[in-house]
């Protein structure tokens, strides 16, 4: 039996030797888990966001579990964009990881500034902006709640670097294939979602939020079905590739969501029950494809709607 093709090429410099990726935030920098395995084994790591100064994040509790998944409110802590390219992405570049930096900010000068920065760092093959950060100028909208704002950030990033953009799409918006095609059209070379859904829990013997930030990201596997959804939507609404995630536990999800029509997939809240599941799921889905013969672009967008 032949070996198959299992590498995606995403566009714009960022082809990866296979579509398991880590999603920003549940792997922290990538040394917290290169313990574990050989983290460039992976086709690619999706580094914690990086704001233009370090955070603090929310006060504590910070996370919290719910049926089928976790509620988180972290609050975007992070060490800030000099300090990771000084104390982190040595590590990243010694391991061979392809590194994908998860973008933040609270405004477009604060977005542009980091993406500006990164631009120049040697090593990072990607941006990831996470569009669910609230716009201060704008009244505390997010800006992945508005095409206008959703375009009108990207715009000014792609004028400011030439690395890939890849823009992190929130499913808490009310039509997010809308949302997807006003970046494509702004310059984003793809797009990955869905990111947390808005959700709380409450203590009722004390009657306060559970969160000390009141309310939270709801993540894994209750939100799979949403998130398989979603990418099914934007897939047939744009013509950039999409990166799938939310609630990949399996290889047998990581394949729904290329059948879907996602071109690789991030795992994310598994890595909290098991560090090794970003592995197992690639082990998972390059057996399948093997079994299959078949190449992991061919298995993109599959979907048959034909039920006869």
């Amino acid at each position: 039996m032949s070996s198959v093709d299992i590498s995606v090429d995403l566009g714009r410099g960022l082809r990866l030797p296979n579509p398991v990726m880590t999603a920003s935030g549940t792997f922290g920098y990538g040394e917290e888990a290169s313990g574990y395995f050989d983290i460039s084994r992976l086709g690619a790591v999706v580094v914690k966001g990086i704001s233009a100064e370090p955070r603090q994040g929310n006060p504590p509790p910070r996370v919290v579990e719910t049926p089928s998944g976790m509620l988180n409110s972290i609050g975007l802590q992070n060490v800030g964009m000099e300090i990771f390219i000084s104390d982190k992405m040595p590590f990243l570049r010694d391991t061979g990881a392809r590194v994908v930096v998860n973008v933040l900010g609270s405004s477009v000068e604060e977005y542009a500034r980091v993406c500006e920065r990164l631009d120049r760092v040697d090593g990072v093959l990607a941006l990831e902006v996470n569009i669910s950060c609230p716009n201060v100028k704008e009244g505390g909208v997010q800006f992945g709640m508005k095409e206008s704002l959703a375009a009108g950030l990207v715009k000014v990033l792609r004028e400011v670097t030439d690395k890939h953009l890849m823009v992190k799409l929130s499913p808490n918006c009310g039509d997010i294939a809308g949302i997807a095609r006003a970046v494509e059209e702004a310059g984003a070379d793809s797009v990955s979602l869905i990111n947390t859904i808005t959700g709380m829990e409450i203590d009722i013997r004390t009657r306060r939020p559970v969160l000390g930030g009141v309310v939270g990201g709801l993540s894994g596997p209750a939100i799979r079905p949403v998130a398989l959804r979603m990418v099914h939507e934007v897939f047939r609404a744009v013509k950039i590739p999409v990166v799938g995630l939310g609630g990949i536990m399996e290889g047998e999800h990581a394949l729904q969501f290329l059948i879907a029509g996602a071109s690789a997939v991030q795992i994310g809240t598994a890595t909290f029950t098991d560090p090794l599941a970003p592995l197992r799921v690639l082990e998972s889905l390059s057996e399948y494809l093997q079994e299959k013969q078949i190449s992991a672009r061919e298995l993109v967008g599959s979907l048959c709607l034909d039920r006869n």
